[in-house]
Order: structure tokens, then sequence, then C-alpha cells
């Protein structure tokens, strides 16, 4: 297997949505703000060749779907879709993709599935050969959206997804198209269901999502003013990265700007931390 790490259309958001309940003057040190107090965050997206001999990326980035005024509102920086532009540096192509896993459907996560906005042009479903693969509560939390995150929703997507014939919903540690290749957790505390996927192997890679945005939130205390119940995010990623810890499995990061993949270390008092930090993946053989 090969693994790149691929960097789709950037974003700035408001550091202290980013980073909840921590105070400026500690998170300001970590990530510096603009002027508008909004940090850098990248949208990376992992892809590996030949994983169960296939084509997978593990989720698109927030895309370019959004209209100006609304790009402008989610401070997404580029009006075009990057994560196309990173697929062919590397060599591929958005029709080359056999499989698309998403660790839920949040449009800064899925957004990248659909073409770029166009006046008056209804979006499309990009990666026409692939089968798109969500666990079945995110699918679930994203038809039926509580009122606290229905905006966070692409309301056009889901019946894109569900018209294509090739939604593949997962509720369990495997799913069909991938095997026993990847294998899926599941977190809670940021959305319902939010599906953590690691690359089975002797060096392992899982994707963290949202559970931990980047390196700076591998520290417990650390959770996001987005994610739906702080205190079980929390304690869900006590046992994550205990979890990889002690089996060595490698953390990527989507939201980091600065750091695609790295390893969890932990300190004589128990704190975890990250160690060995790459900053891009190209076409690393596992």
């Amino acid at each position: 297997m090969r693994l790149w790490s691929l960097l789709g259309n950037s974003q700035r958001l408001d550091g202290g949505a980013m980073f909840g309940n921590v105070p400026k003057a500690m998170w300001s040190k970590w990530i510096r703000p603009d002027d508008e107090n909004r940090i850098p965050l990248a949208c990376r997206c992992l892809l590996v060749e030949g994983l169960n001999g296939k084509n997978v990326l593990f989720e698109t980035g927030i895309g370019a779907f959004f209209e100006p005024k609304l790009r402008e509102r989610f401070g997404v920086l580029e009006e075009n879709h990057v994560l196309l532009d990173s697929l062919a540096h590397a060599g591929f192509s958005h029709e080359d993709i056999d499989a698309v896993v998403l660790s839920h459907l949040h449009f800064d996560h899925a957004g990248g599935l659909l073409s770029a906005w166009q006046k008056d042009i209804p979006a499309s479903l990009l990666f026409p050969n692939a089968r798109y693969i969500v666990g079945a509560e995110c699918w679930q939390r994203a038809t039926h959206p509580h009122a606290r995150d229905r905006a966070s929703f692409i309301a056009e997507l889901q019946p894109l997804l569900q018209q294509s014939g090739r939604l593949e919903l997962v509720d369990g540690p495997f799913c069909k198209t991938l095997g026993e290749s990847v294998h899926f957790s599941f977190s809670h505390g940021h959305t319902p269901g939010l599906m953590l996927a690691e690359i089975v192997a002797e060096h392992g890679v899982v994707f963290c999502a949202d559970l931990i945005p980047g390196r700076a939130w591998v520290h417990l205390p650390i959770t996001m003013g987005y994610d739906r119940n702080a205190e079980l995010l929390i304690d869900e990623k006590h046992i994550f990265l205990d979890d990889k810890l002690q089996r060595n499995v490698r953390l990527f990061f989507t939201h980091d700007t600065e750091c695609a993949m790295a390893r969890v270390s932990r300190d004589d008092k128990g704190r975890f931390g990250s160690t060995d930090a790459l900053a891009e993946i190209i076409a690393l053989q596992i």
C-alpha cells in the first residue's frame, strides 16, 4: 500500500469555537489568530493506493461547493476545488477512486464530494466510480439533524448520495467494500456515530477526523465548541489514544495545517502528546 496526504480547500474559523473553553491567552500560543480571531485550518484527506486492491480516499474536505457569500462566511479561502488539483499532483483523478470513506457528513468533511460552485448550475457528485462509505448513525444524523447542527450539513448532498446507488452504510467494525483491511470504531462526543477508520497494517494509521482535529487537541482536556458532549469526547479520546499508543498506530490529522501524521506519546505525568510529526505524506509504503 502507498499513502498520500492530500490538501483540500483551506479554511479559517473562530479560534474560540475551535478551542471550546480554553482561554485565548493559551490557544493563541498554539495557533496564531488573524485580526478577526480566526485560525487557519487544513482540510486534509488521506489517499491509499492498493488498499484491499482499491484506491481509497478518506474524506474529501470542504471542497468548493459554497456560493461566494457562504464561502466568505465560513472562511473558505480558495474558489477552485483544491482536492482535485491535489489528486492530479499525486497522479490520480477523482474517476480513479474506488471508495470514499467519510467519518461524518459535516460540510467541512464531505463538501468535497460535490462539484465546484457555478452560478445557476446545481451541484453534482464527483467520484463517479466510487462507493461512498458512511456510518449508519452518521447517516441518520445527517438525514434527521438536530437544530444545533442542522447548518453543518449540506441539504442537497444526502439525496444525491442515496440516488447514486453507491452508498454503503456501516454499523460494525468492517464494511463489505474494504473487508478487514479497514477497521472502524465509533465516537459520539463530536457528533453521533463519528466513524474512525484505521488502516490495518503492521504500522497502522487511523484517520482521527474531529475526535482529534490536530496536535493541539491530543491533550485530553482540549475540545471544540462544536462538540456536542465535551466530557464524553474527552473520555473517548482517552481510550482511543491509550489504544493507539499501546499498538503504535499513527494518527492522521485533517485540520492541522502543519502536520499530517504523528505518533502518540505520553510523558511521565501521564499526559498525552505527539511525536515524529510528518508535515506531508508522499507515496509512503506501509
